[in-house]
């Protein structure tokens, strides 16, 4: 779908300047696809593979299209694992991938080129020949899932299942976010989401450093974000009717007070660790004392 120029010379005319800095939030914690052209190209031997049977009669077309939908799975999947892997790594608390994709891929890559082969030499040698050295070349290029849940050192697995179970329901929440805006088709309000999820995420983050946060931060990553889905929903579903400009300004308005509790919350967290840390030196202090180690002594 086509969508309207946004900037300081559109229409509008209330973009940011084009020659100006970016705002510092707009791409702090921004999220790459992990998803690039090596996954992508991929799709092509299984559409290829449709197209070469369609000649070969019934049993070779029938093989074909197995092997086609082989391979076309185990891209899909891969895609998928990719993208459970950047998001296990990009956290310091992460349980692994329950479904194990990319190994999955790889697998199906094999069976699907075993069958492509088998297809053209009946037998067993050709299939498992070219399937494993498939598999191989899979592996050496993506590499297998995460198989360890990620933890901090000191933290008790309960408390590192509880951090991991809120961060994946809060990124399930601004997924489920950006979908609703992006069908409302305004740049504009697609960048001003993404610079409150970059708030978002500093705060779990911050949770994520020290769990004795999730307490405080809970509500925030809870009620308010999914209260922040639902009003992006409700504003896509009347702003693609109508476009209308005052509830795209509330709504513009509601991300502005959202973005601004959520940098307070995250900076009170701050502040609370920090005070923590200079009890923990006092009492270090005070028990050096008490055992009569100061710094002239051990000079």
């Amino acid at each position: 779908m086509a969508q309207r120029f946004g900037g300081k010379y559109s229409p509008d005319g209330n973009g940011p300047d084009p020659q100006g800095d970016a705002p510092r939030s707009s791409y702090r914690n921004a999220n790459v696809d992990p998803v690039g052209p090596r996954s992508n190209v991929l799709f092509i031997p299984g559409a290829l593979l449709v197209f070469l049977s369609l000649g070969d009669g019934a049993i070779g077309l029938t093989l074909g299209l197995v092997a086609a939908a082989l391979l076309t799975l185990a891209a899909w999947l891969l895609r998928d694992g990719l993208r459970a892997e950047a998001a296990f790594h990009a956290r310091k608390i992460a349980r692994r991938p329950a479904l194990p994709r990319k190994m999955l891929a790889t697998v199906l890559t094999g069976a699907g080129v075993g069958v492509a082969a088998y297809k053209n030499e009946p037998g067993l040698l050709a299939p498992i020949l070219l399937g494993g050295a498939a598999m191989a070349l899979h592996v050496t290029a993506f590499g297998i899932d995460p198989l360890k849940n990620k933890g901090m050192e000191g933290v008790d697995q309960f408390q590192s299942d509880r951090v991991a179970r809120v961060v994946d329901q809060a990124e399930e929440h601004m997924r489920g976010m950006m979908e609703a805006v992006r069908r409302a088709g305004d740049r504009q309000v697609e960048g001003r989401v993404e610079r409150f999820q970059a708030e978002v995420r500093e705060m779990l983050r911050t949770v994520e450093n020290d769990p004795r946060d999730l307490t405080g931060a809970r509500k925030y990553l809870g009620v308010y974000l999914m209260g922040a889905k639902d009003a992006a929903i409700k504003f896509a579903d009347i702003y693609a009717r109508s476009c209308d400009r005052q509830a795209r300004s509330d709504f513009m308005m509601l991300l502005t007070d959202l973005e601004e509790n959520f940098n307070a919350k995250t900076r009170q967290l701050m502040i609370e660790d920090r005070g923590d840390l200079n009890v923990e030196i006092e009492v270090l202090r005070d028990r050096l004392q008490r055992e009569g180690v100061r710094p002239e002594n051990l000079e």
